[in-house]
């Protein structure tokens, strides 16, 4: 047994998770500086979103009757690498916050 049928008996598509880790490393790479942690956890992280995101967002934007391509593995590819960017960018905002709202303040000069 290889990873592959590992991956498809716990229900997760390989080829979905391999599009979320590529949103994951256009996101390491769009960074101004790159940091080797975000540089191995993104792709990771973007990975494991788009697995357990990605088929929910394309039923929810088929039902709402937004345009989409006529294949539905395209939809679902295509799904997956954005959620396993936007993840990201969204991942990114939420700890900035959290840094922000409970960081120490620093005395007055």
């Amino acid at each position: 047994m290889n990873l592959h049928d590992i991956l498809l008996s716990v229900g997760i598509d390989p080829a979905v998770l391999y599009a979320g880790g590529a949103g994951g490393v256009l996101r390491a790479l769009s960074r101004r500086k790159l940091k080797v942690r975000e540089v191995l956890l993104s792709p990771v992280c973007g990975a494991l979103a788009a697995a357990y995101l990605t088929l929910p967002v394309v039923h929810y934007v088929k039902a709402v009757g937004w345009p989409m391509p006529g294949e539905d593995p395209q939809s679902v590819l295509a799904g997956a690498f954005l959620i396993g960017t936007c993840a990201m960018w969204i991942s990114d905002m939420v700890f900035e916050y959290i840094v922000r709202r409970f960081r120490p303040a620093e005395p007055p000069p």
